[in-house]
């Protein structure tokens, strides 16, 4: 039981929530090297992989910014819908990369952002979806 106290005291740390920023930020960085040093282009599908990427990352700042037990409801909240939506996008791209009939299996061609953020307009060198699936 010890052990378990221990481990819900950590999400009361604001330093937790900066490693899982930091980390999150990280993985930012390397997705933006594969593309652009590597050229690696990123299918629609990456694009909204790395979406959930940042979905979590942003939903950490309320606790890096003012640590109470609303933000980290908040930061919770997000973390967990950034979270499923992109392990439910991950499942999805690999069911297209490993169809039995790849003709038939594909991804599509612009970014199904809603109309009120078009990120891939906004931002077309982090959002723009420039390769296949």
């Amino acid at each position: 039981m010890l052990i378990l106290h221990k481990i819900s005291k950590l999400s009361e740390s604001r330093s937790v929530w900066l490693l899982l920023f930091a980390s999150t930020f990280g993985l930012e960085i390397a997705a933006l090297y594969f593309q652009y040093f590597m050229e690696l282009r990123p299918c629609i599908m990456c694009i909204y992989q790395r979406t959930a990427v940042f979905g979590i990352m942003f939903s950490t700042l309320p606790v890096v910014l003012l640590n109470n037990l609303l933000t980290r409801a908040l930061a919770y909240f997000g973390w967990g819908i950034s979270a499923i939506w992109g392990f439910l996008i991950a499942v999805e791209h690999v069911d297209i990369q490993t169809a039995s009939n790849p003709f038939f299996a594909s991804c599509e061609i612009v970014p199904n952002f809603p109309s009120w953020l078009p990120l891939h307009e906004w931002l077309p060198n982090i959002f723009a979806a420039t390769g296949d699936c």
